[in-house]
Parts: C-alpha cells; sequence; structure tokens
C-alpha cells in the first residue's frame, strides 16, 4: 500500500475500534510509522482524513456485500444474499473493521452532534433502503410477492434487523446469536413469496 492507503486503513481501524472523537492524527500516525509530514501531505486536517476514509469503508461495504449479486435471477434471493454476505463477510471483516460496523458506530458517536459527519454516514443508510426497496419492488411487479406485502415496511424491518444484530454481534461476538439474527430476515423474506416460488436460505 502507497502511504495514502496505509494512513486510510489505519484510520478506518482505529475509528472503528475507538471511534472518530478518541483517535488523533498522533494516534494514527505512530501506528503507521510516519510523521505529522507524512499525513498532512495527503490530508489537510483529519475531517478531510475522515471523509476519505468514510468513501473507503463505503468500497469495502460493496465489495463486501453485493459479491455474487448478478448470478442471481430472483430480486428477493438478492437481498438474501446481501444479509448472507452481511453476516460472512462483512462483519467478520476484522482486518478492516475490528470494531464492528464502522458506520453504525459513527451514526451512535454522531448522534446531536457534528451534524455533517452524521449526515454523511446517513447518506449510506438511505442508499441501502433505495436498493432494498427497489428490490422488492422489482419482485412485487414479478408477480412473485404476495400482494398484500408492503414493501416500505419489510425495507424498514430488514435496515432495523441489520443495525441490531450488528450492534449485538459487536457487543458480545457471538456467530451463534448473529446467524440466529440473519436467518430471521431471511425466513421472514421467504415466508412473503408466493406458495409456488421457490425459495433460498442458508
Amino acid at each position: 500500500m502507497t502511504l495514502k492507503e496505509k494512513l486510510i486503513h489505519e484510520a478506518l481501524r482505529q475509528f472503528s475500534t475507538k471511534g472518530y472523537n478518541a483517535t488523533s492524527t498522533v494516534d494514527i500516525i505512530n501506528a503507521v510509522g510516519t510523521s505529522k509530514g507524512g499525513l498532512y501531505n495527503h490530508f489537510r486536517n483529519k475531517d478531510e482524513l475522515f471523509y476519505e476514509a468514510l468513501d473507503h469503508a463505503r468500497k469495502i461495504w460493496r465489495e463486501r456485500n453485493l459479491q455474487g449479486l448478478d448470478e442471481i435471477y430472483h430480486p428477493i434471493d438478492k437481498i438474501i444474499k446481501i444479509l448472507e454476505n452481511y453476516r460472512d463477510n462483512y462483519l467478520a471483516d476484522s482486518e478492516n473493521f475490528p470494531g464492528g460496523c464502522i458506520f453504525v458506530n459513527f451514526s451512535i458517536e454522531f448522534n446531536n452532534q457534528r451534524p455533517e459527519l452524521a449526515d454523511a454516514v446517513n447518506d449510506g443508510f438511505i442508499n441501502l433502503k433505495r436498493m432494498l426497496n427497489r428490490l422488492l419492488k422489482e419482485e412485487k411487479e414479478a408477480g412473485t410477492l404476495q400482494d398484500e406485502a408492503d414493501t416500505e415496511e419489510i425495507v424498514e424491518m430488514i435496515f432495523s434487523g441489520l443495525l441490531g444484530a450488528c450492534v449485538i454481534y459487536t457487543a458480545d461476538k457471538s456467530k451463534s446469536q448473529l446467524d440466529r439474527s440473519i436467518k430471521i430476515l431471511i425466513n421472514h423474506l421467504n415466508s412473503i413469496r408466493k406458495s409456488d416460488n421457490t425459495t433460498q436460505s442458508s
């Protein structure tokens, strides 16, 4: 990795474990083994480092959670794959996020403070909900989702379930509990299919 990449990588690791406010630029500089000049040659300040680290975290999120979706036909199965990827690939990524999902951690930390940073994090949540809603609407338009299914309510349930599973897993690192939480969401998605539609679950 280049020095800039090392700084971003280390910032993500420390932000995920200690939080943004408790992580100093000196902490990151010392961990990488560079100087203040080495950091400030690439970032004007800590906030700029945050935004670049956030962009990199989003890239990792997409790589981990959207893996294999192109090979899946049914939109609802794509959502199930996202849930499985979140459990198996994303939350398991202790190299980049040893403290758990960095977006959830940021949203808790920035609550009622630093609104500009909170808004940047919230943009990702909004985009996730839009994607889930789009996939569910595609499934409903295809006639394979139960007619009474409310896509917006289902999206909120999935989103809240993911956040809850993340918080619990970050606290206790129980893979069995994480697996149960994700399976509950998958089982609900399978339950709202029309009975003649195939199901996927793992």
